[in-house]
């Protein structure tokens, strides 16, 4: 999946390092990531020497993976030499998979601080914390800190079947498992069952969890589940939220190229027999 990155180790301890000339800059405009593409699916991204005709303090400390340290652009900065801005979803396949996990791991950050300037309670600007992650009010003492979002990924069998869908009004236009978020005060085992309720109008039994992952796209972590259909198999699909939903054989499910995702590891399992 995307954050298996081999033996390199990312690292989310808050140890903020002063930028050197090979600093690494991650610049984001909207969803999208300044690169330069040097392969179908390679890639780099700019250092500090690349861009060092901007001020140091334009870039805030993210992260290391390894002894990598990574920055975050507070601007985006300009295209140039090479360097140019592509979808944040080129990451999904891009290698190699340790740098494109940092730039999806990097514009959930993006998306915290730029949505977190100023204090939602007072409107005065926030201060940022100098040990740890966190952003403050000095006026009115509110404290926030980074949060995912919990959600679940539903596999449900039927015999040699299994349920995917097609996603209403998204990017993504490939099958996928059910899935939906947690609502507050719910059970993840109960999110399970109310949103294959909500999305199709069937009940499930016999809940297995599988695994998590970290979904910085958008900023969930993600519940894998298989679950086997409990009664009539009849779907009632909600196209305000799928744009279709039915049952799919398992020879018939499709090749995993990405390596990327939860929903699509769980599907090539099913594939093979092994859930």
């Amino acid at each position: 999946m995307i954050q298996d990155i081999g033996n390199h180790t990312y690292h989310v301890e808050y140890h903020p390092v002063p930028l050197a000339q090979d600093g690494i800059l991650l610049s984001y405009q909207g969803r999208k990531v300044l690169v330069r593409i040097t392969g179908e699916k390679e890639f780099t991204y700019p250092v500090y020497s690349d861009y060092a005709d901007v001020d140091r303090g334009q870039f805030r400390w993210l992260f290391a993976e390894d002894k990598a340290q990574f920055y975050l652009a507070k601007e985006a900065l300009p295209e140039r030499d090479g360097f140019a801005y592509v979808s944040i979803n080129f990451m999904r396949a891009a290698r190699p998979r340790y740098l494109a996990f940092a730039g999806i791991a990097g514009v959930s950050l993006h998306n915290w601080y730029s949505n977190h300037i100023f204090c939602g309670h007072c409107g005065r600007p926030m201060a940022h914390s100098e040990s740890e992650r966190m952003v403050h009010c000095d006026h009115c003492h509110t404290m926030i800190y980074p949060r995912t979002c919990p959600a679940v990924i539903v596999a449900v069998r039927h015999g040699d079947k299994l349920l995917v869908s097609k996603y209403a009004g998204r990017e993504y236009k490939h099958i996928a498992l059910l899935a939906g978020f947690a609502e507050v005060g719910e059970t993840i085992e109960e999110t399970v069952h109310r949103e294959v309720m909500e999305e199709v109008g069937i009940k499930v039994k016999n809940l297995q969890f599988y695994k998590s992952q970290p979904w910085c796209f958008t900023d969930t972590l993600l519940f894998g589940f298989f679950c086997d259909l409990d009664g009539d198999d009849t779907l009632k699909v909600d196209h305000g939220e799928l744009a279709t939903a039915g049952w799919i054989d398992r020879q018939d499910i499709p090749e995993d190229t990405e390596k990327a995702s939860l929903t699509m590891e769980m599907m090539t399992l099913f594939k093979q027999g092994v859930y």
